[in-house]
């Protein structure tokens, strides 16, 4: 008996687990003439390789994108985290697109603080 048929072999062709992680994101098209196309979404799935997040537009397959994603985690505890990733798009439509990260860091978020009154410093 088999463990896996194959339908479900086909399906599934990702070497990398998705998660899905929602959070805001910015993008920037790279190598493009004149100024760079950019534009918000917000990441539906992530994997090591790879995000798929929803944008204004459909963007052109083959490009080369940056991503600024806000990170769920905080270093230190009050230390908000941004993820830069750089990447290609591999797949897009009117709604969405997804792209192979080729580089990727963590970077800190700046941070406002609110100051209420009655409150020290």
């Amino acid at each position: 008996m088999p463990l896996l048929d194959e339908q479900t072999v086909t399906a599934e062709r990702r070497g990398n687990d998705r998660f899905p992680i929602q959070s805001e994101l910015r993008y920037k098209l790279l190598e493009g003439k004149g100024d760079p196309d950019s534009g918000m979404g917000r990441t539906l799935n992530m994997s090591s390789s790879g995000v798929l997040f929803t944008s204004e537009k459909e963007l052109p397959v083959g490009r080369r994108v940056e991503l600024s994603v806000d990170w769920p985690a905080q270093l230190n505890e009050n230390c908000g985290l941004k993820l830069v990733a750089l990447g290609k798009i591999v797949r897009s439509s009117q709604e969405a697109a997804a792209i192979r990260i080729d580089k990727y860091d963590f970077r800190t978020r700046a941070t406002a603080r609110v100051k209420t009154a009655g409150s020290a410093n």
